[in-house]
């Protein structure tokens, strides 16, 4: 039995681009203002939890608070560094 010719393929040659190509504006670095509210936000949650444990049974509002004044310190603390991820 003869043997089959082989075939030449020929090379692929990908589909043109029919989007245009869209620049991207780099990114500067991040605002003071956004710096400031970063590291503000950290520091406040900070002295939130130490004036809870300092004085907290003598300060009325937080006295009310009771167990939450732990949530309150902690979500300011972590909104503050959920804020890092984006500064630059």
């Amino acid at each position: 039995m003869p043997k089959s010719k082989v075939r030449k393929k020929t090379a692929y040659t990908p589909p043109a681009d029919r989007r245009t190509p869209v620049k991207v504006r780099a990114a500067g670095p991040s605002h003071p203002i956004y710096k400031i509210v970063m590291f503000g936000l950290m520091v406040v949650g900070l002295a939130w939890l130490v004036v809870n444990y300092i004085a907290g049974d003598k300060i009325s509002f937080m006295a009310d608070l009771g167990s939450w004044n732990f949530a309150v310190g902690f979500a300011l603390m972590i909104s503050g560094l959920l804020m890092t991820m984006r500064w630059r």
